[in-house]
C-alpha cells in the first residue's frame, strides 16, 4: 500500500499541463470505442450464434459491461474525475482487446485497430500512474483558486 501512495504522490507532483490534453483525448477515444462497439453489435451477435445459451448470456453481459465501462470510464477520464480508478478498470478490457481480439486480425492490415488499442492501452497505463492533472474536475474541487 505504501508503494501505491508513493506512485500517486509522484504522479500528482510531476504532471505537465500539456499531458491533460492527451488524457481528454484518451477519454474521448474510449467513449467513441464504446459507442462503436454498441453500433457494431451485429459482429458480436455472429459470435454468439454458435455458443450455448449459458455462454451466450454471459458473453452478452460481458459485452454490455464493456460498453458501459468504456462510455462512463471515458467520460470520467475526459473530465478528470476518478481517472486512476477508471484507467485500472479499463486495463483488463484493453489487454484482452490487444492480445486476444486484435492480434488475430492481422496487425499490418490496412485500418487495423491493433495500433489504436496499443495506444489506448499505453494511455491507460500512463494515466493510471499520472492521475488527473490540472485540467480536471477533481483539481477544481480541491484547488478552486487555481481555476482557469
Amino acid at each position: 500500500m505504501n508503494m501505491i501512495k508513493k506512485i500517486e504522490n509522484w504522479g500528482d507532483h510531476h504532471h505537465p499541463k500539456w499531458l491533460d490534453f492527451f488524457r481528454i483525448l484518451l477519454g474521448l477515444v474510449l467513449m467513441w470505442k464504446g459507442i462503436d462497439f454498441y453500433i457494431n453489435m451485429h459482429a458480436f451477435s455472429n459470435l454468439m450464434r454458435g455458443a450455448f445459451l449459458g455462454t451466450a448470456i454471459s458473453i452478452s453481459l460481458l459485452a454490455h459491461f464493456i460498453i458501459v465501462l468504456h462510455i462512463i470510464g471515458g467520460l470520467a477520464i475526459a473530465l478528470g474525475t476518478y481517472t486512476r480508478t477508471f484507467c485500472l478498470i479499463n486495463l483488463p478490457i484493453l489487454i484482452g482487446a490487444v492480445f486476444f481480439i486484435n492480434m488475430s486480425g492481422g496487425i499490418f492490415k490496412p485500418y487495423s485497430e491493433f495500433w489504436i488499442s496499443i495506444s489506448v492501452l499505453a494511455g491507460l497505463i500512463c494515466f493510471a500512474i499520472e492521475g488527473n492533472g490540472y485540467l480536471s474536475v477533481e483539481r477544481q474541487k480541491i484547488h478552486p483558486e487555481e481555476a482557469l
